[in-house]
């Protein structure tokens, strides 16, 4: 079996970022299957790789998180236009699987389907257009229903879709109903990331020695609303409670927060690159809590965030400042805290007693582990995601 994957954003472990499609990638290699995949870079040329058996296209599309939204737009278009006209080479495929976000992905995948009769299987990492919509994005009123008659479109149009979240398929069961929606998360690499004692060489690198480490990892742009993270050190800060926060990643509000950061002389704050997941495991070394900030837009309470799932592998308690699916595991399965997005003192109010109480913090550490190992591990998932394909044979 041959399977096209169109994904414009893939990622290698080498690189860092999300590597979900990686994964999923090599899920199917190693069952036997045969995997393309046609992504994007920001190089001027064309490129074809082999990544450890994938057979990976790589077009001349640059994309940025510091991009507008018309940069963004064209970037998705292009690369939309690129991937139809590249598959060409492959119709001999069973299966295309389409990666959203964006959701302009199935745009390819429908005129793939139509010109070459392979049939694709859509995934679903957030809801557009409803997330673009609700953060203000697309305001035109006529512009809004032809981008929801699109998605309903994609969905009617695939063999079957992938849901990233409960809440995803929930609202993607509701949009088509008698469509068969796959509920795959994101993985917890339970093989790569694991509960561990701080290394005193780490803490000396970070100079973080006795200190309480809350670690955002991830995307820094306008939906994550950082800050918000920001008020917490600031506020920690104020009460000189033995907290050190980090923020690393990269993205369009980095420097303003950078700047926001000198303007209030957070010296609890550190400021770390973007890294691949070597950099990454280092990091949650020294890390106690592993910290996912969003902006209080309720369709973002729907995603299905990478740090949440390496934090739980890394047996850290999680911190959330929105409400949804996430709020409520980490509430049953007492593997982390949530804190009101409108009161950065109610961080201070709930990291307190876990401050005083080691043996809370362990726990919780625990806690956390146990569901990445029960729920959400990369071998569990990779299978499932296999089966989609072979239960097809």
């Amino acid at each position: 079996m041959k399977i096209l994957i169109l994904h414009q954003h893939f990622n290698t472990p080498q690189k860092g970022g999300a590597i979900r499609s990686y994964y999923l990638a090599k899920s199917l290699i190693d069952r036997g299957l045969e995997v393309i995949i046609i992504t994007a870079h920001n190089e001027v040329t064309y490129k074809k790789e082999d990544v450890e058996g994938i057979e990976v296209h790589y077009l001349p599309v640059a994309y940025d998180n510091r991009f507008g939204f018309s940069a963004r737009s064209w970037s998705f278009i292009k690369y939309v236009n690129g991937a139809i006209s590249l598959a060409k080479q492959f119709h001999d495929v069973d299966y295309c699987y389409a990666i959203s976000v964006p959701l302009t992905v199935g745009l390819a995948a429908m005129r793939i389907k139509a010109r070459y009769k392979i049939p694709y299987i859509f995934e679903v990492g957030d809801l557009w257009p409803e997330a673009p919509i609700q953060m203000g994005f697309v305001k035109n009123y006529f512009f809004q229903q032809a981008l929801y008659a699109l998605e309903k479109r994609i969905y009617k149009s695939a063999h079957s879709i992938v849901a990233l979240s409960p809440a995803i398929q929930f609202a993607i069961e509701e949009k088509v109903p008698d469509k068969q929606v796959h509920l795959i998360t994101n993985m917890a690499d339970c093989d790569f990331y694991f509960p561990e004692s701080k290394k005193p060489e780490l803490e000396n690198k970070y100079n973080v020695q006795n200190k309480f480490v809350v670690s955002y990892i991830g995307a820094i742009g306008v939906a994550n609303g950082l800050d918000y993270f920001l008020m917490c050190a600031r506020e920690s800060r104020k009460r000189e409670l033995p907290i050190h926060f980090f923020l690393c990643g990269d993205g369009a509000e980095l420097d303003r927060l950078k700047k926001s950061a000198h303007q209030h002389e957070l010296n609890n704050l550190t400021f770390l690159p973007f890294t691949n997941r070597e950099g990454v495991r280092e990091i949650m070394n020294v890390t106690d809590a592993s910290f996912i900030c969003y902006k209080s837009v309720p369709v973002l309470e729907t995603g299905s965030p990478n740090k949440y799932f390496d934090g739980l592998a890394a047996g850290k308690m999680i911190i959330v400042n929105f409400g949804g699916w996430i709020k409520e595991e980490i509430g049953e399965k007492n593997c982390g805290v949530y804190v009101n997005p409108l009161e950065p003192v109610d961080f201070v109010r709930k990291i307190f007693p876990i401050l005083e109480s080691k043996e809370l913090q362990e726990q919780m550490g625990r806690n956390a582990r146990a569901l990445a190992e029960h729920n959400y591990s990369r071998e569990k998932l990779a299978n499932k995601f296999a089966n989609i394909f072979l239960s097809q044979s």
